[in-house]
């Protein structure tokens, strides 16, 4: 076990290392890349723009979306809520210079492979930043569901480094890739903490440049699966679900969290009773 985590550590600073180099290399290249000077709305390189293109598109549509409560494909009275957790999201990651984001629950049915799409269209609605999103919920997939494909993808495949990762992602529009699987997994925490998923991400990183990744992952008190993978990310969102998770199952995760890596905040989904001015709760 010791030998174990030595190795996740290294793994960890490695991705460390290589982000910093990519970030130098993209500040040297800002005049051939459009680069502004504060780095915010940089221009990918044609290089890029050709390779986000190279991966399978997919045609969504809303109505299918909207059964499945997402509700931020196109900007509307709906999404509101979702934009201002985004704006709030974007400016805590760009604050502290993360791109990696991973959103879980203390249990499960709370909402954060619904939450983690509604962001992912939220945050693609701004044209200037490219956005993946990473099904790591490999005992029970959801999201191909829920957003209605049809293609048959084992992005697990991909993590095992079986497959080639380019296989199972998809593209929607211009700015929006979405990595899922159709089947669960086996073994799956093994799968996570193993240094061959870790390295697979850090290449789908390092290629294709995404300005934010949110990695929809398992409920945290169900299997160790989020445990496995949190060194290998930036921040965490922490989702209950209300009448449902108890504030001492919203306790436990977040310290469980805080020992691997950052908290960005807790969301409580599914509130019944607000009044007008509220649009969620976070703790």
């Amino acid at each position: 076990m010791e030998r174990l985590s030595s190795a996740i550590e290294k793994a960890r600073r490695e991705r460390e290392a290589a982000q910093e180099k990519s970030e130098n290399s993209s500040a040297h290249s800002s005049m051939t890349d459009g680069a502004s000077s504060d780095g915010t709305a940089r221009k990918p390189g044609t290089g890029l723009v050709t390779l986000w293109q190279s991966l399978s598109t997919v045609k969504i549509d809303a109505n299918h979306l909207k059964r499945n409560m997402v509700l931020t494909y196109q900007a509307n009275t709906d999404a509101v809520h979702f934009d201002v957790m985004r704006t709030k999201l974007l400016h805590q990651m760009r604050h502290h210079n993360w791109r990696r984001v991973a959103i879980t629950s203390p249990g499960s049915s709370c909402g954060k492979t619904t939450l983690s799409l509604n962001l992912a269209f939220s945050l693609a609605r701004q044209s200037d930043i490219r956005v993946m999103v990473l099904e790591m919920d490999l005992r029970k997939p959801a999201m191909a569901r829920m957003l209605g494909f049809s293609q048959k993808t084992n992005f697990a495949a991909a993590l095992a480094g079986t497959e080639p990762a380019e296989k199972h992602i998809l593209r929607h529009g211009e700015n929006l890739a979405f990595a899922t699987s159709h089947s669960r997994a086996l073994d799956t925490a093994e799968l996570l903490q193993g240094l061959t998923a870790a390295r697979v991400i850090d290449d789908i990183e390092a290629r294709y440049e995404p300005d934010l990744i949110i990695f929809d992952m398992p409920p945290m008190l169900v299997a160790d699966d989020t445990l496995a993978f949190l060194d290998q990310i930036d921040c965490a969102l922490l989702i209950g679900a209300a009448e449902d998770t108890t504030v001492d199952e919203i306790g436990q995760c977040k310290q469980d969290i805080e020992a691997r890596t950052n908290v960005m905040g807790v969301v409580l989904n599914k509130c019944r009773y607000l009044d007008n001015t509220e649009d969620y709760e976070s703790y």
